[in-house]
């Protein structure tokens, strides 16, 4: 489960090796863990504090076609 990148130190984006469809990211901060679609943004499972969320979002309107290359990369079955 690589870390692809950290929003101010303790806000982690991370994509699993193996996981399964739709592409998503995993954000964990603290004893929360959220999985949204990277496509559309959608929450596809669990939650984070609201300015956690939208610190995620932000990051992911500037990042969407990386991370769908890095969950594809680490994932070549769903692709």
């Amino acid at each position: 489960m690589p870390t692809i990148d950290t929003i101010n130190t303790k806000l982690k984006i991370d994509v699993y090796n193996g996981d399964h469809r739709p592409p998503h990211i995993h954000a964990i901060y603290n004893e929360f863990e959220v999985l949204i679609e990277i496509q559309n943004g959608s929450i596809y499972a669990g939650s984070l504090p609201s300015r956690q969320l939208r610190l995620v979002y932000k990051w992911l309107e500037g990042n969407r076609v990386w991370a769908l290359s890095v969950f594809y990369e680490l994932n070549p079955l769903l692709k």
